[in-house]
């Protein structure tokens, strides 16, 4: 036998380390089925049982201590393991009684996207080598444009999640305000580049100041009334003394929807006030922008329409699996001027449609089909339903909370409601420790205009009027 021959005998893999891989079809239809069966099982189970996870950090570490990986180990015991580990060792934002974050179980639309995704695992970065998918989400990013009541087209591509949509404005800002950005970044302007958002808002702009290098101090955290919105007038208070002070001003941020009470930022206020000084106005609406699906609720965001760019999530409250935001804008040439790069060995660099050259990702996974099964499936008409459910249904529990002697110290019209205990109670953080620790629930806590409160979200489209009327009573008897 030559040298050759023994190298390729020497290097060809196993056949059974290449089936585990790759198995044969018969068997990968077989796991298919097994999987789908555990996991309406696993659902099930979680959907009755507690809320908080019930295997501590030390067990879940010991655990993983058999894996070492020297040997093959068949895939269904391993998809046991991982969905028990999953059942038994996460908080279940999927549990109907779960008020935490904005972090809602997934439609059954959206995880029928993510299996597709995976089996066909498209590279959404050009349009040549994936037209179907790049068609599909543009298609979607200009509806949702549209609902907005974006004038003309919309362009705009789905995210990992808000953050890096909100670092997409950031940079298109900064280009907006002065072009050489691109090559020159803060050293092109004449002082140092700020900008403006609420105290209240999502504080993963510091980290994305600090990342676009402008610096930290560039965040300017505006103060805010006593429900979280933003204050105009300090808003214009401290533009006037950055500018005096040789600063630059580039943009406004206005949260549609803050993570401690809802809030919502006087957005009509931050378009004149952008307008009289030039600056970018961007909406972050992460978790707000949920409400154009409903005539009745869209009201909530007038002036939106208004905006350069938008935030949204559609793992929030369109429900979509984690993983999928949004960043829409009117500004095409401004997005193309941000990301442009010219790659030889990309198929193509077309400007306006391959999503490498419009936006910070690279290799992108196919998210967006995600919202475009579930908007397919139930329509405007549906998601107006599910998002007036958890307005609803965020009323019942403020009324029933007033009931029993609490307070609602915010405007719950987003579906978030804090609470404030009654005089003589204990203290909050010593309420929510009993509620979580009887794991018959989640909420949290969360600090509004200076003091602890309880705060509950309505996330989940299958909690019911009966889970809210548990979760007030479990918080009363706590307190």
């Amino acid at each position: 036998m030559d040298t050759q021959n023994q190298w390729l005998l020497a290097t060809e893999p196993q056949q059974e380390e290449v089936l585990a891989l790759f198995p044969e079809r018969r068997e990968r239809v077989a796991i298919q089925d097994f999987l789908t069966t555990a996991l309406d099982s696993a659902e099930r189970r979680v959907s009755s049982g507690p809320v908080t996870p019930e295997l501590s950090r030390a067990q879940i570490h010991s655990d993983l201590e058999q894996f070492d990986f020297a040997a093959p180990r068949p895939l269904e015991e391993l998809l046991t393991w991982t969905m028990s580990q999953l059942e038994h060792g996460v908080m279940h934002v999927t549990h109907p009684r779960y008020l935490g974050l904005f972090n809602p179980a997934p439609s059954f639309p959206s995880q029928c996207a993510d299996r597709i995704a995976a089996s066909f695992n498209p590279q959404l970065a050009s349009a040549t080598t994936s037209p179907a998918a790049v068609a599909i989400e543009a298609h979607v990013i200009r509806e949702i444009g549209r609902r907005l009541g974006f004038p003309g087209a919309t362009t705009g591509h789905f995210t990992s999640g808000g953050s890096e949509a909100n670092d997409t404005a950031l940079v298109c800002a900064l280009t907006h305000a002065e072009p050489a950005f691109a090559q020159l970044g803060a050293r092109a302007f004449a002082g140092p580049p700020v900008f403006y958002a609420s105290q209240d808002s999502h504080l993963a702009w510091i980290k994305i100041a600090h990342r676009s290098g402008i610096g930290r101090d560039a965040v300017r955290l505006v103060q805010t009334d006593g429900g979280g919105r933003m204050s105009a007038d300090a808003l214009r208070t401290r533009l006037a003394a950055d500018r005096e002070a040789g600063c630059v001003p580039f943009m406004i941020v206005a949260t549609a929807g803050t993570t401690n009470a809802g809030a919502i930022d006087p957005i009509s206020e931050c378009r004149a006030i952008a307008r009289e000084v030039g600056l970018w106005l961007h909406v972050d609406a992460a978790w707000g922008g949920g409400v154009i699906a409903s005539p009745r609720l869209a009201g909530l965001l007038r002036g939106i329409e208004t905006a350069d760019s938008v935030t949204l999530d559609a793992h929030k409250w369109f429900a979509a699996s984690m993983g999928c935001g949004m960043f829409l804008t009117r500004w095409q040439d401004i997005v193309a001027a941000a990301f442009h790069v010219a790659a030889s060995y990309m198929p193509s660099q077309e400007r306006a449609v391959d999503p490498y050259v419009t936006s910070a990702q690279w290799s992108r996974r196919f998210v967006g089909l995600r919202l475009f099964l579930s908007l397919g499936a139930a329509g405007w008409p549906g998601y107006a339903a599910h998002v007036e459910h958890s307005v609803e249904l965020a009323a019942l529990l403020a009324h029933e909370m007033r009931g029993y002697g609490w307070r609602v110290v915010n405007d719950p019209s987003l579906a978030v409601v804090c609470l404030v205990p009654p005089a003589g109670a204990r203290p909050v953080p010593g309420i929510v420790a009993e509620v979580l620790a009887s794991g018959k629930a989640f909420v949290s806590i969360s600090v509004l205009a200076g003091r602890s409160v309880v705060r509950a979200c309505v996330v989940n489209g299958e909690t019911s009027p009966a889970d809210i009327r548990a979760i007030a009573r479990l918080l009363a008897d706590a307190a």
